[in-house]
């Protein structure tokens, strides 16, 4: 049952997030656009409102039309999507410290009073703080991902895009002919074709 369930993540995670990927990085494009466009993905992802990233990425994309590659700022965005939920408390609490303003408890009696509507303004006030935090700390971390990413998506297209290069034949300086062993690379490619 557990292998079961072990093989079913991976292969969701295979299917949705690591063969888009792959196919991405195939295409051969430049490691510095994607680099921008995934720091851009997961930057917009972790927005502290959730179901309004998938339209500030639409947003961006219009933007920077030439400058962001759609299917890597989509994905980033989509594997942001845990982490947003993860980074909500600490963008409140950013933003309450920034204002310096009260904290919003998280106990079970501020959870009654959000259902019963009694805690509107507190909410409000909440949610501000949030979005505060996040535009603080929204250019700090897609600077810190477009350095990061930069390296990363340069060997990954460098090791996904290199193909077997052929080696050229060196002319003989007798003139008689000369039998050339084929070369280990050649012999592959020979044994895959066949």
């Amino acid at each position: 049952m557990v292998r079961r369930c072990f093989s079913f993540g991976s292969g969701w995670f295979r299917a949705r997030i690591s063969d888009p990927l792959l196919q991405i990085l195939r295409k051969g494009t430049e490691p510095k656009k994607l680099a921008f466009s995934a720091s851009l993905g997961i930057t917009l992802g972790v927005f502290p409102i959730c179901g309004v990233t998938l339209f500030f990425c639409g947003i961006a994309l219009a933007l920077f039309r030439s400058q962001c590659h759609a299917a890597t700022m989509m994905l980033a965005n989509f594997i942001a999507t845990p982490i947003e939920l993860s980074l909500m408390i600490p963008f409140l609490r950013f933003g309450e410290f920034i204002t310096g303003g009260p904290k919003f408890p998280l106990t079970s009696d501020a959870f009654k009073k959000l259902l019963t509507g009694q805690a509107s303004r507190e909410i409000l006030y909440s949610i501000y703080h949030a979005l505060l935090g996040w535009v603080v700390a929204a250019p700090m971390l897609f600077g810190a991902l477009y350095i990061a990413l930069i390296p990363c998506f340069t060997i990954l297209t460098r090791r996904l895009t290199t193909t077997v290069p052929s080696t050229p034949k060196k002319p003989s300086s007798s003139p008689r002919k000369s039998v050339t062993s084929p070369s280990a690379s050649e012999v592959k490619l020979k044994n895959r074709d066949v």
